[in-house]
């Protein structure tokens, strides 16, 4: 049994400056520091950073007045903005600068009179954010079906914007329904999604090719992490959405010649090596990882926390 590990995986840019902005905040300010929200969608990572002083709470009113904030990496409203600095909040803004991006493009459209559809999952935080951001109204849509429902009539101008744990591939068939029944529609260049989310899902395409068995490193809230077992799956392998190491059934790898890990881009590199070390236990006789892209983007910090 062999095991091959997809490449790119795990941390994207915008998790690792997220995690990073409250690590350098407790050693800047010392603990408390106060989170609004899990910072990324996994309970290691949030355990990690609690055990070091983060508290995490589900609303601004629980942070008490004056005191250091971070704002998770999925965005926040308007209205939470708004509460922060009635508390009088020092606020550091984790917000992945992709989803600032979209933010902003939806602000943009909006002001143009367009009608701003946003392609994304309801409830999932990244949305309810960026809803938040727009002072107009926002059609959410998951589906191609759902774009037939819409209640505007054909001649409508729209625009869409699209959740960033959503790849091109994923939205391909709705922004299609969208210029299908509408005349005017404009929309961000493919180029603006998020690079991670669709690397991340080539990358587990050719993992799957070659490996029967695809354990994807994640947490179950993670939606890039859920579609990363979802493609697997399509391509034909046994895969298993998995938070770490101590999740493996050993009874998954029954007659599996390969089995392929990756991990969601919430998802750290010590949890793959642990279930690396965890799959050699099992008789595992080699590790290799396939050729890839190689991710190089950086985001800059808040210059309130940038090395002196």
């Amino acid at each position: 049994m062999r095991v091959v590990l997809a490449q790119p995986r795990g941390f994207c840019a915008g998790v690792v400056r997220a995690v990073e902005i409250v690590e350098r905040a407790l050693e800047r300010y010392g603990p408390p520091v106060y989170v609004r929200h899990e910072i990324v969608h996994n309970r290691h990572v949030v355990e990690d950073l609690r055990a070091r002083g983060a508290v995490f709470v589900k609303e601004v009113d629980e942070i008490p007045v004056g005191a250091v904030a971070v704002f998770s990496a999925h965005g926040v409203a308007r209205k939470v903005e708004g509460e922060a600095a009635l508390r009088r909040l020092d606020v550091l803004d984790a917000t992945c600068p992709l989803v600032t991006k979209v933010h902003n493009e939806g602000r943009r459209y909006a002001a143009q009179g367009r009608q701003v559809i946003l392609v994304g999952h309801a409830g999932h935080p990244e949305v309810i954010g960026t809803m938040g951001q727009i002072d107009a109204p926002v059609h959410l849509v998951a589906t191609a079906a759902e774009v037939e429902t819409l209640p505007l009539p054909r001649e409508t101008p729209v625009s869409f914007i699209t959740q960033t744990t959503l790849s091109v591939d994923d939205t391909r068939g709705v922004i299609a329904a969208i210029r299908a029944r509408f005349d005017d529609v404009t929309g961000p260049d493919t180029r603006d999604i998020c690079y991670a989310t669709q690397n991340r899902q080539t990358a587990v395409r050719e993992l799957a090719r070659i490996a029967q068995v695809v354990l994807v490193v994640g947490a179950a809230n993670s939606s890039n992490s859920n579609r990363l077992r979802e493609i697997a799956s399509e391509c034909g392998a046994r895969a298993y959405l998995i938070a770490d190491a101590a999740a493996l059934d050993p009874a998954w790898l029954d007659g599996a010649a390969a089995i392929g890990v990756t991990a969601g881009a919430s998802a750290p590199e010590r949890l793959v090596e642990d279930l690396v070390a965890r799959l050699r236990d099992l008789g595992a006789t080699s590790v290799e990882a396939l050729p890839g892209i190689i991710e190089d983007v950086t985001f800059r910090l808040p210059a309130s926390l940038a090395a002196e």
